[in-house]
């Protein structure tokens, strides 16, 4: 068993809302369904993962990832994506999982490749390996060996207090 792959997925009629003055429900549920599929054929095409799972209770969002092989987590799907996440690394490593990769269902433009490199960079356990945002102010993917080595929380402004929670465990991240 090999490092599992984690997407939260939030409802759709409440996906996208920053987007709300300029896109009406429909087109926001499209386009994050769109990036939603983008996200999961690049982690269905990378190697060396163990498996794939998307925290989710929507319906579309389920049939989806279903399609991709998915396993589909029902627990903390409605916690937000840090209690979805969270959720998932616990049930992760109560199953013996050795690491969890989790990114956001809406990460635009993942490749393969760009997944199977920070898998490489990611050490043995107990291990952090996070990539930021752009900005390096948020966390685009973070790979955990353990599951639940690090407490994560998700938000604006999540790298840094990522990597200071690495740290507190005793783990020297990779960024």
């Amino acid at each position: 068993m090999g490092v599992w792959a984690v997407v939260p997925v939030k409802e759709l009629v409440r996906a996208k809302e920053r987007l709300v003055p300029v896109l009406s429900p429909e087109p926001r549920r499209a386009l994050m369904m769109a990036m939603l599929e983008d996200v999961l054929t690049a982690l269905a095409a990378t190697p060396d993962l163990g498996g794939l799972a998307v925290v989710t209770v929507d319906i579309e969002a389920h049939r989806l990832a279903k399609r991709y092989g998915a396993r589909i987590i029902n627990m903390g799907a409605r916690d937000g994506h840090t209690g979805a996440v969270t959720a998932a690394a616990k049930l992760l490593a109560s199953e013996g999982c050795p690491g969890m990769l989790t990114v956001p269902g809406d990460i635009p433009l993942v490749t393969p490749a760009e997944i199977a490199q920070l898998l490489a960079a990611h050490r043995a356990a107990p291990a952090f390996t996070i990539a930021p945002s752009r900005d390096e102010q948020g966390s685009n993917a973070i790979i955990c060996s353990p599951p639940d080595a690090v407490p994560l929380r998700f938000g604006e402004n999540s790298f840094f207090p990522h990597l200071r929670a690495a740290e507190a465990c005793g783990i020297e991240p990779t960024v």
